[in-house]
């Protein structure tokens, strides 16, 4: 391109992706709990999992996002602290896998979808009923959806973070309100004030997440949302099962009736679309823990401001002896003078026809002078305290 009699090189194709999209690390986890590393931009994202870019960009970590939970046709998009993941009926996306806060979590999502897994959970529910039946199969019919699974596993990660936390900050905050109480120092003073800082910025990341299950459990067309594997089933021929994910590929038992399922579920679609049981359960037994976390939050709080009550006290308590002392002191101070004034006026060489034959008169003037200024600084505490100025 020429510019000024100048040309200017074209900018290499690659380059100029590489501006408009940016890759980001992202680690991918199937049914099956096998985990892949992808390294893609968000068109890539997009293209993927069928999501548009405005759902996208809040996990953008440049971005400054609150928690969210959002339903979408074919996924769930998370948002929850570090937790930035897209939830499919068959797969999980979860965003920059190598931070110290997501590496357990992908540990955990490798467990908890892994199929052996399941099959034992199942096998053991299944022993629990005494019955003729099959109880392996009653158990496999209790198995939650993938997308459900993967849900749970970003919500307990998130509250027993948030919980970790609270803790913790209770753990330094309690004996430094204790340490305050007893020493009111400039020291021990931007401690706590440093700690209710800390408490305040994670009480709103508590009360955000807390409010965006609320806000879940309160709307049953936001909780269908989440139900991406009924939308499958009921998009799918009820016959041939084939837009059923294929949630255990390696087990053919319980691949056998989970596609049974579907078909009842596909069968029964129109009948239970609006049934939300089970998320439901699943979101209050997280939002009864978020909600706990939030209540020690809550506490703590109060004990940091029955502290600063207790401070303020004790600093009007100090401020009233003061005024005490000054009232104590400008008393005496009163006295001094008109002692000092009439000592002063007596004490002059001035000629007195009186004083010429009785030379001891001063002495007297400076006693009774003397008892007089006594006399009137204990009139004066004596109007104070009988007007409630000076405690008793």
């Amino acid at each position: 391109m020429a510019r000024d009699g100048y040309v200017v090189p074209a900018e290499p194709q690659a380059a100029l992706k590489k501006k408009t999209a940016v890759s980001r690390s992202w680690i991918l986890l199937d049914c099956t709990g096998e985990d892949t590393i992808l390294d893609v931009d968000k068109y890539a994202i997009m293209h993927r999992v069928q999501i548009h870019a405005r759902d996208l960009r809040i996990l953008d970590p440049l971005l400054s996002y609150p928690s969210t939970i959002l339903g979408r046709e074919r996924a769930i998009v998370l948002n929850l602290e570090h937790i930035k993941a897209i939830i499919t009926a068959e797969e999980v996306l979860l965003q920059d896998p190598t931070n110290d806060n997501v590496i357990p979590i992908v540990e955990e999502l490798r467990r908890r979808l892994s199929p052996a897994n399941i099959i034992h959970q199942a096998e053991g529910d299944g022993r629990e009923h005494p019955s003729g039946q099959n109880d392996a199969e009653a158990g496999e019919e209790d198995e939650s959806p993938f997308e459900f699974r993967a849900l749970e596993v970003a919500l307990e990660a998130i509250c027993s973070f948030l919980d970790a936390r609270t803790t913790e900050l209770e753990t330094a905050a309690y004996p430094a309100l204790d340490e305050l109480t007893s020493k009111i120092s400039s020291r021990n003073l931007d401690r706590v004030r440093k700690l209710k800082s800390g408490m305040t910025r994670l009480t709103a990341r508590v009360q955000k997440v807390r409010d965006e299950l609320e806000q879940l459990l309160d709307d049953d067309d936001d909780m269908e949302d989440l139900y991406l594997s009924r939308k499958l089933a009921g998009s799918s021929s009820p016959v041939s099962g084939s837009g059923v994910p294929n949630w255990f590929p390696g087990s053919p038992t319980i691949g056998s009736k989970i596609s049974r399922a579907s078909r009842a579920s596909a069968a029964t679609i129109h009948g239970n679309e609006n049934d939300v049981e089970e998320l439901e359960m699943l979101l209050e037994a997280y939002f009864m823990q978020i909600d706990g976390t939030l209540n020690k939050l809550t506490t703590l709080r109060e004990y940091i401001d029955d502290t600063e009550d207790y401070i303020n006290i004790q600093l009007d308590n100090h401020r009233n002896q003061l005024i005490q002392l000054e009232l104590f002191l400008s008393s005496g101070t009163v006295c001094l003078s008109i002692y000092s004034l009439v000592t002063g006026i007596f004490g002059m060489n001035i000629p007195y026809t009186w004083n010429q034959n009785h030379g001891y008169v001063f002495k007297w003037v400076v006693i009774v002078a003397g008892l007089g200024c006594a006399i009137l600084f204990i009139l004066i505490i004596s109007f104070a305290r009988y007007k409630g100025l000076v405690g008793s």
